[in-house]
């Protein structure tokens, strides 16, 4: 005798991760348009990153970019079927017509993507796609990736000059030569951001140093260091993004301030004393002491050139009065990260170093790193040691912009 019961539609195994990291994004529909670039394989973990938030996940895939990752792949990522063409069933009305769907993501976004969105040309189903989308007004979010030199083509800044307040646009990573798409996660957090899920950096108000300092031997003379700046810069246009406040304190750096930042332009140990300490009157959520301030400077530096037929020189040095000794004397509730270099020490005793720093200076954080051999074989990369009052945690060995994000998800976790 056969059952009555009607046999339950089977759910497809991808779709178990779905809302294990959140609801965020729970009961919303995603069409995800991979263009043909080599970065189209982050947006297998870009759909799986949405999923487990909660999202419904629909691939629009290219004819470049599954000549690169098969559809099949997203089919097992997302659990649904894969548009590669278009046909009688009218998939660019099913995803993109009125209502149908709550967010269009391009990723990676290549020029050619970009192009016929700024132009209306839909000959292919992402075009199309999007075509619909832009008319529907439903919202797409656009993460280019592409050679810098095509970045930098007039043609392609004039597209994305029309479509910058048309739809959302997640700023590429410059590396190597390349405008690189961003990393997936930095996509998710746009994308919770824009449905209201704000990061806990939102609206804090955060001064920050960075880069380095120098101190006049004469007018033309002076004491330094290698800082660039550039893990400095790197996480205020983190903090930034996050929606804080940043107030950079900037020494003179080689690496380009974030234009969302009020920045601070200072030269010596003292400028960056006397300008923290004057920013200090009014009230900070967190304060983060990331230059590489001169620790001694010159006790009595010539008002003039020293001649330079002087067959020696002696220069008396004297201690630079240290920032991160004072601040928490300024606000005692100010939530302070302080930064602390060594060389060529083990983690062992850098921990103790760190831990050292954050009792004297009664920091909240230190991010304390190797600055000897292995650092300076390659100046992009390092490994940073993130020690509070419980514990000590190591980064590994990574790219600068991956540190900075980590620093970041640490504070949002912390403060």
């Amino acid at each position: 005798m056969k059952s009555s019961k009607k046999k339950s539609a089977r759910k497809h195994p991808s779709l178990d991760i779905v809302g294990t990291y959140g609801s965020e994004l729970s009961g919303k529909r995603i069409v995800l348009c991979v263009a043909g670039s080599v970065a189209v394989y982050k947006a297998i973990e870009l759909a799986r990153l949405l999923m487990r938030h909660g999202a419904d996940v629909v691939c629009v895939a290219s004819s470049a970019a599954t000549k690169l990752v098969k559809p099949d792949y997203f089919k097992w990522a997302t659990g649904n079927n894969v548009i590669t063409k278009l046909t009688g069933d009218l998939e660019h009305i099913d995803v993109a017509d009125y209502r149908r769907s709550d967010l269009i993501i391009v990723y990676p976004g290549t020029a050619n993507t970009l192009g016929k969105l700024a132009n209306g040309i839909d000959d292919t189903p992402i075009s199309t796609v999007l075509t619909v989308g832009f008319g529907s007004k439903i919202p797409i979010v656009m993460a280019l990736a592409m050679h810098e030199s095509m970045y930098e083509n007039k043609a392609v800044k004039k597209n994305i000059d029309f479509l910058k307040d048309k739809v959302d646009f997640v700023s590429p990573v410059m590396i190597e030569g390349k405008a690189k798409a961003a990393e997936p996660e930095d996509v998710l957090e746009f994308v919770l951001r824009k449905f209201g899920f704000s990061s806990e950096l939102h609206g804090k108000k955060v001064l920050m140093t960075a880069g380095p300092t120098i101190e006049y031997i004469d007018p033309v003379r002076v004491i330094s260091n290698l800082s660039s700046g550039k893990t400095g810069v790197l996480l205020a246009s983190e903090l930034i993004s996050a929606g804080a406040k940043v107030t950079l304190v900037y020494g003179p750096g080689t690496a380009e301030p974030p234009s969302g930042a009020k920045v601070i332009p200072v030269k010596t140990a003292k400028e960056m004393f006397d300008t923290v300490k004057k920013e200090m009157k009014k009230k900070f959520d967190i304060v983060i002491l990331a230059a590489a301030a001169s620790d001694y400077t010159v006790d009595n530096p010539s008002h003039s050139k020293i001649k330079s037929s002087k067959k020696s020189l002696q220069i008396k040095l004297k201690h630079a009065p240290k920032i991160i000794d004072q601040i928490k004397k300024w606000q005692k509730d100010v939530f302070l990260v302080g930064f602390k270099a060594e060389t060529n020490l083990s983690k062992k005793k850098l921990e103790k170093v760190a831990r050292k720093k954050m009792k004297e200076s009664k920091a909240d954080l230190i991010i304390a790193n190797d600055v000897g051999s292995k650092y300076q074989k390659n100046l992009d990369y390092n490994e940073i040691l993130i020690v509070n009052s419980k514990k000590a945690v190591s980064s590994g060995w990574k790219r600068k912009e991956k540190l900075a994000k980590i620093i970041r998800k640490k504070l949002e976790k912390t403060i």
